[in-house]
């Protein structure tokens, strides 16, 4: 009897295309986008620059997909926090934001060149955009539960969800940007903030 494949084995296709993936971070870490080359990324991933070219058609092809897989550790997390409908607000929260904190840890040069190249890449923007306004809609949700208001209006809980987790985003991108940034210290910041306003 011959044993098929197992269906949720990784396709050799899918393996190259992660190992040009994970080749493209690995050379973010030293390389700024404009000097990030197809020959650096297929040479780092130990394929041919041809063989690349069945994957992507240029390097921005391959910061999207960088971003876009990025992206969804964080939509992972957003789902998460989704399903903790029984725990506290304040402590939900708590766990979004190091959760958040923790994917700019492991994946900082990644976030910082969504947030700097996503004005001259649409893919990116979009999945950058998408990304914050789901983590949004989710904050919302707890936002609620914390008391605040439904609505549209301007302190509606999805009016403050917007604008603090837009300033989650964008205070976790200076910590990680500027020369002795400290990630811990601006989770802190982050919590408080929320924290205040959950609880006033």
């Amino acid at each position: 009897m011959t044993v098929g494949r197992r269906s949720d084995a990784p396709r050799k296709g899918d393996l190259r295309e992660q190992a040009l993936l994970d080749a493209a971070e690995a050379l973010l870490a030293h390389t700024s986008p404009e000097n990030l080359t197809v020959e650096a990324i297929a040479q780092k991933a130990g394929i041919s620059r041809a063989s690349l070219y069945f994957y992507f058609g240029n390097k921005h092809e391959v910061l999207a997909a960088l971003v876009e897989r990025t992206m969804r550790t964080i939509k992972a997390y957003a789902d998460a926090t989704d399903q903790q409908t029984s725990v506290p607000p304040v402590e939900a929260m708590e766990r979004a934001v190091h959760a958040t904190e923790q994917v700019w840890r492991d994946h900082g040069t990644v976030m910082r060149a969504a947030v700097e190249y996503s004005a001259l890449h649409p893919v990116i923007s979009k999945a950058w955009n998408q990304t914050v306004e789901r983590f949004a809609r989710t904050m919302t949700h707890v936002l609620k539960s914390a008391g605040l208001p439904d609505g549209d209006g301007p302190t509606s809980a999805q009016a403050v969800a917007d604008a603090l987790c837009w300033m989650t985003e964008r205070t976790f991108y200076r910590a990680s940007s500027t020369p002795g940034g400290d990630l811990g210290r601006a989770s802190a910041t982050i919590i408080e903030v929320w924290r205040k306003v959950m609880t006033a």
